[in-house]
């Protein structure tokens, strides 16, 4: 059953080192039987090690095509309540949520825009994004066996269709770091308005760690979001007090409660 997920993220983000570790290794193979300058072939088999070990990194480490895991014990521990995942794009996070905690009901919100587009590639000629995100997102959840428990509902995480105070938790995961941030200022504000009062929000946002800065550099920072200091006060500022913060590969995460007092 769990052979048909497939959560659709391109194939170079867990397998591009591994390509450019074989052309380097066939490019310093090359050089050996030729007797290229010994520099020449330090630099081959130096930068060869690097791709192997980004590889290991990103395709075991981060691993994004595989099954997330949550970050804490402490969200949901009773293993039941209504949940929304903001920006569920094609379900691991809806997966993480509906797997660990098996007396959950799920509300995956996805705009199925540009940026689904920009993660997921273009869908086939003749059919809509908002149809193939959809399709996407309900394969998985069928795959998975969690179908019975989730509903699918298109909107802008800044501005959600969804009534106030209808959740008892929120979870985003790797979403929220892709808007501006104004944008996110006003996602965080939206998940404050649709959660109960004492709900829980777990923020999970791509983190600017040392295995991303040795594996891609630069490129998977989502900066200036990405500075360790930048969502506690963010969160705090929407009206959430914050419960746990901590770290896993590639990520931070942020357990939040919904204050009761006005805002």
């Amino acid at each position: 059953m769990h052979s048909q997920i497939n959560f659709g993220y391109p194939w170079a983000i867990n397998y591009g080192h591994l390509v450019l570790a074989a052309v380097l290794l066939a490019v310093l193979a090359l050089g050996w039987m030729l007797r290229w300058r010994r520099s020449v072939l330090v630099v081959l088999g130096l930068a060869a090690a690097w791709a192997l070990a980004a590889w290991t990194v990103i395709r075991f480490g981060v691993d994004m095509n595989g099954r997330a895991t949550l970050p804490t014990a402490a969200f949901l521990p009773s293993g039941g309540g209504r949940v929304l995942d903001m920006g569920a794009g094609t379900g691991r996070s809806s997966l993480m949520v509906l797997e660990a905690r098996p007396r959950t009901t799920l509300v995956a919100l996805d705009l199925f825009g540009a940026s689904y587009v920009g993660h997921f590639g273009p869908p086939p000629p003749g059919q809509s994004v908002l149809d193939e995100g959809r399709a996407a997102l309900l394969c998985n959840l069928r795959a998975a066996g969690v179908d019975g428990r989730a509903t699918i509902q298109p909107g802008d995480m800044r501005q959600m269709p969804l009534e106030s105070s209808s959740f008892d938790a929120v979870v985003s995961a790797y979403a929220i770091d892709h808007l501006d941030r104004g944008g996110i200022r006003q996602a965080l504000r939206e998940a404050y308005r649709v959660l109960k009062p004492d709900g829980q929000f777990l923020l999970m946002v791509i983190a600017n760690d040392r295995w991303l800065k040795f594996a891609f550099g630069p490129l998977m920072a989502h900066a200036p979001m990405a500075a360790g200091d930048f969502w506690a006060p963010e969160v705090r500022d929407a009206g959430f007090q914050i419960l746990e913060e901590g770290t896993q590969p590639a990520t931070k995460y942020i357990l939040a409660r919904k204050t009761t007092a006005a805002r």
